[in-house]
Formats: C-alpha cells, sequence, structure tokens
C-alpha cells in the first residue's frame, strides 16, 4: 500500500476503533438513568458493566490468532457487523436482562476491534514507521476514553436525545468506517492449504479467564476473600488455566503459542501491560468518583477536571511516537513511561479531600505522558520480536493480559477503597456523635443526605482515594522493573523478519550446493 492507500485506511481503522473506545466509557455517567428507566437493580447495574468487559477480554487472544489464520480484513469487517448489531439491540432494549446480553455481544465486537485494529496496522505498516502511527492511536484512545463520559452526560441531559442515544449513537460511524475500510483496506492474505483451529483452547482460555473475572468481580462484595466461594472461583479458574496450558503446548495452531509468551521480550512486555494496565485502569476509573463524591461536583465537571490526564496521553503519545519512529528505538520511551506514570501515582497518592485542583490536574498529566510513552510502545516492542505471521498472537497476548490487569486492579482497588472509606466514616460518625447515619457508606445519593453527614461521607472519600493511588504507585514500580530488563531492540523497516527471510535463503543456498556436489560426484 502507498502512504496515500495507508492514510486512507488508517482514517477507517482510527474512526471504527474510536467508537469502539467510546462505546465502553459514554455509559458510565448513563447508567443510573439508564437503570433506573429499565426498574434493574444495583447487581444489575454492575453487570451492564461487567458482561462487557468479560467478553472482551475473554476473546481478545482468540481474536489475535484467528487474524493469523484468516483474511484480516474480512474478519476486522465482521467486527464491525458484530458491534454494530449490538449496539442497536442495546439501544432497543427493553429490560436489564436484555440490555446485559446485548452488552456482552457488544463486548465480543469491542474486544475484536481493539486487537484487530492494531494487528491490521503491523501487517501493512514496518514497526519502524508504526511507531508515529501508534502514537496517534494513542490519542485517539485518549479522547475516546476521556471524552465517553463527558458525550454520555451530554446525550442522558439532552431531552429530545434519552439514554438509548448512548447505544445508537456510533452506529451511523461504524457504518462509515465499514465503508471506508472496504475501499480503502488492501491487505494482502496468503491462503493456507489446511487450517486447524483450536477449539478446545479457546473455550478453556475463554472458560478459566472469565471464572477468574468472575471471581474479581463479586469477591470483596457478594463474600469474603478468604470464604469457599472463593477457593471454588479461583482454584476452578486456574485449574482450567493449568488444563489450556497443556492443550495448548500440544496442538499445532495454538491460540497463545507458548513460545512466543516464553521469550523474554514478550514476557517482560506482558509483565510491564499487566502491571500498567492494574495501575491506570485501577486508579484512574476512580477519579470520576473522588471528584463527584469526594469533592461534589457534577459529572460533567468532573469529567471537565479530568482533562490533564487526556492532555497528557494525547501530548505523549503523539510526541513519543514521532521519536520512535525518528530514533527507531523504544526500550527508553517505555523506560521513561513506566517512571513517569509511577511518579505521578505517587503525587496523587497524597491527596485528600482539601487538595489544590492544580497539586491534581499536575499528578493527572503526569499519569497521562506515562500511559501515553508507554502503553502502544508495549505491543510495538512484541510486534517487533516476531515474525509476520505471529504477530496477532503476539499483540492479542499483550493486550489481553493488559485488560485482564486493569480487571484485577479495579476490583482490589475498588474493595481497598470501601474498606477505607467505611472506616472512615465509622470514626468520623463516632467523632460527631451523630446516631443513624451508619448506613450512609452505602448510599451514593450524597445530596440526599444530612448536612453533617454529607461532610463525613465527602471527607471520607476525599481521604480515602489517597490510598489507592498509592497503591497503583506501588503496582506501577513492576512495570518499570520489566521494563528495564527489556532488551534493546531497533524497529525494523521491513514488515517480516530479515533475520528469518536471511535463515530461509541460506539454508536454500546450502541445499543447492549440496545438490550441485552430489551432482559432480556422480
Amino acid at each position: 500500500m502507498t502512504q496515500r492507500q495507508t492514510l486512507e485506511a488508517l482514517s477507517g481503522l482510527l474512526l471504527v476503533l474510536f467508537v469502539a473506545m467510546l462505546s465502553g466509557t459514554v455509559v458510565s455517567t448513563a447508567l443510573p438513568q439508564i437503570i433506573g428507566a429499565l426498574k434493574g437493580s444495583q447487581s444489575q447495574y454492575t453487570w451492564v458493566v461487567t458482561a462487557t468487559l468479560l467478553v472482551s477480554t475473554a476473546s481478545t487472544p482468540i481474536w489475535g490468532k484467528l487474524a493469523d489464520l484468516y483474511d484480516k480484513k474480512k474478519l476486522l469487517q465482521l467486527s464491525i457487523v458484530i458491534f454494530t448489531v449490538a449496539s442497536l439491540l442495546s439501544g432497543f432494549a427493553q429490560n436489564t436482562p436484555q440490555l446485559i446480553a446485548a452488552r456482552a455481544f457488544q463486548g465480543l465486537g469491542m474486544g475484536a476491534l481493539q486487537i484487530l485494529v492494531q494487528i491490521v496496522m503491523a501487517s501493512m505498516i514496518s514497526p519502524r514507521d508504526r511507531g508515529r502511527y501508534y502514537g496517534i492511536l494513542g490519542a485517539v484512545m485518549a479522547v475516546a476514553t476521556v471524552g465517553g463520559p463527558l458525550l454520555g452526560g451530554l446525550i442522558v441531559d439532552t431531552a429530545w436525545l434519552g439514554w438509548r442515544w448512548c447505544f445508537f449513537i456510533g452506529v451511523p460511524f461504524a457504518v462509515v468506517a465499514f465503508a471506508l475500510l472496504q475501499k480503502t483496506l488492501n491487505l494482502a492474505h496468503v491462503r493456507r492449504a489446511e487450517v486447524k483451529i483450536d477449539y478446545l483452547g479457546a473455550v478453556l482460555i475463554a472458560g478459566g479467564v472469565s471464572v477468574l473475572l468472575l471471581w474479581i468481580t463479586f469477591v470483596g462484595e457478594s463474600f469474603a476473600w478468604l470464604s469457599w466461594q472463593t477457593a471454588a472461583m479461583a482454584g476452578g479458574g486456574l485449574a482450567v488455566l493449568a488444563v489450556a496450558v497443556l492443550v495448548e503446548a500440544r496442538v499445532a495452531e495454538p491460540v497463545v503459542p507458548l513460545d512466543i509468551i516464553a521469550r523474554r521480550n514478550t514476557a517482560l512486555a506482558i509483565v510491564a501491560s499487566l502491571a500498567v494496565g492494574m495501575a491506570m485502569f485501577g486508579g484512574a476509573v476512580f477519579l470520576g468518583q473522588y471528584f463527584q463524591i469526594g469533592r461534589g461536583y457534577s459529572p460533567t465537571k468532573a469529567g471537565l477536571l479530568t482533562i490533564p490526564m487526556m492532555a497528557g496521553v494525547l501530548v505523549s503519545s503523539t510526541v513519543i511516537g514521532r521519536l520512535t519512529t525518528k530514533t527507531a528505538k523504544v526500550k527508553p520511551y517505555i523506560v521513561f513511561g513506566t517512571l513517569v506514570l509511577t511518579a505521578g501515582f505517587a503525587v496523587l497518592g497524597f491527596v485528600d479531600g482539601d487538595t489544590p485542583i492544580w497539586y491534581l490536574s499536575a499528578g493527572m498529566l503526569l499519569v497521562g505522558v506515562g500511559v501515553g510513552a508507554s502503553m502502544q510502545n508495549l505491543v510495538l516492542v512484541v510486534q517487533n520480536s516476531v515474525p509476520l505471521r505471529e504477530v496477532g498472537a503476539a499483540s492479542g497476548a499483550v493486550t489481553f493480559f493488559r485488560s485482564l490487569g486493569g480487571t484485577i486492579g479495579v476490583s482490589v482497588l475498588g474493595a481497598v477503597l470501601a474498606n477505607h472509606v467505611a472506616g472512615n466514616i465509622a470514626d468520623g460518625l463516632a467523632k460527631t456523635g451523630i446516631k443513624g447515619g451508619g448506613n450512609a457508606g452505602g448510599d451514593l445519593d450524597i445530596a440526599a443526605l444530612p448536612g453533617p453527614i454529607q461532610e463525613i461521607v465527602r471527607g471520607a472519600y476525599g481521604d480515602a482515594t489517597g490510598h489507592i493511588f498509592l497503591i497503583s504507585a506501588a503496582i506501577a514500580v513492576v512495570g518499570i522493573i520489566a521494563a528495564a530488563a527489556l532488551k534493546p531492540v531497533t524497529l525494523r523497516d521491513a514488515l517480516d523478519l530479515p533475520a528469518e527471510n536471511g535463515e530461509k535463503a541460506e539454508t536454500a543456498r546450502a541445499a543447492a550446493e549440496t545438490a550441485e556436489v552430489t551432482a559432480a560426484g556422480r
């Protein structure tokens, strides 16, 4: 593909990725109205989010492997169709079970789009030039992630739109992206004579991961961390994944090739992605709650206050992407990103209910810069270390573990936050001698609480949030260690590994020379 064709195709890829990422966050501020309109419960409120996350995370490595076996363009178009249909079904849902089912189906399309866009880019852009384009990719993801809640709030507050447009709004853009890709995306596809799909491995991986994610979702709320439910779910999930490892080691076409994961750079990139995902998603997801409950801002203002983080990702990913392409080096920027990310969370670790906004903005800016410099480059260093035929599986593995880390981070840090909030509220009520406010910690309708209890609850959330940011900083240190241990690589200009091509050529020359010697001897 020429540079013009690449840019035209890239516009469709970035558009559909933007819509997919946006659909994951646009409902965050609208969910109270959505669940209220559908007469749903608090558990169903959680499942509207969890169902999408479960399916998206569990299916990521499967989509990555399918991209190595089949036509990438057709798979991408199929995922757009799945996403579009699921969005329509979500918008037309008449009750919460229908909405949860539609959101799970939507998660299948979202997971596919997030990984397939990166794989398609890897198939048409060399690793060295990919740095610049991945910078733009990171910027698009940042705008979609932070802009989603703002858009969701605007939609539900607009009388002539209504909450259903949180799901409908992405449909026309997905259709436009499908048409753009049909016209502009031209990828060479080598049809393989025999393709064996590892159905058993796919089912075991998806099942084991789903059980673990379900455990992470419910532990700390529905049952204790040390309980028979934890033993059954965590132990059962790990047992299923252990069987999956045995299957993957034996089949001809494994969904997650173990030899790829075992390589030094891939393994370290996975560890770093897991840590970055836990720190970033686990910490940043509670910023909106801090601003709304801990500081009393409206959802729209809370979204606007997180702009420094979006700006950090936007500028960092774009600038670092260009520097990566210019220097053909990637490790220094990953190390830099993990260091800045850790520093940002360390700064935010000292916030409380009275912290100045400028201090919060500085911490969020550092976190954004760290994410922009490290996240996509971790995918890039893995793609540069494997041949083209393994790009899908390798990219899927890194993205999968990053999503898994985010899920674990949200659950663990959420449990820590809840415990600190409950303790702070109990202490505050005891000091003031207020009676009848014992259930205040479970009531997020702060405006409905009596004035004195409002102040205690807001202070409890404000003071407790700093603790989870300190934990995020500690987790991010693991990312620094993994990044520092990465083997330095120079981004190649060719789509495929030149060393492998050279080995093939050398083998062919050796065989020809042997044949000539044999013929001469005869």
